[in-house]
């Protein structure tokens, strides 16, 4: 039996995924989660971050990638900081391409939520904010 992936959509799909578990042979593994970020999430993360960037709210100058990390620990996902060869700090140990689309949507609305009350203008259209 060779790997197989089931997405549960309906009533159908969960048959079909309770019929290859049935018949999976012993010691095989399952793996059930929620569905991954979608890309149009990835890219509006990245529109948004990019308008907190140039924003610089509270004087604080940071690259969009340094954001993310800023907010991806405001949120309670693990990062840190380590000390670059210049001496300068970057951050290290996260990845937005593992979070599952309601984590993406809950940054999402935190960085929406912290960035507004700041005064950052977002460039992306009112209709593309719904996550």
């Amino acid at each position: 039996m060779s790997g197989q992936t089931v997405i549960l959509r309906g009533p159908e799909q969960r048959s079909l995924a309770m019929d290859i578990i049935a018949r999976a042979p012993d010691n095989a593994v399952v793996n059930v989660r929620e569905e991954k970020r979608t890309l149009d999430q990835n890219a509006l993360l990245w529109a948004i971050l990019s308008d907190v960037s140039r924003a610089k709210p509270d004087g604080r100058v940071h690259p969009a990638e340094t954001w993310k990390a800023l907010f991806m620990n405001a949120c309670g996902h693990e990062t840190k900081f380590e000390i670059g060869l210049t001496g300068e700090p970057f951050p290290v140990g996260f990845r937005s391409s593992r979070m599952n689309k309601s984590q993406m949507s809950e940054l999402i609305e935190f960085i929406y939520s912290w960035g507004s009350e700041r005064g950052v203008m977002w460039s992306e259209p009112q209709e593309r904010k719904a996550t």
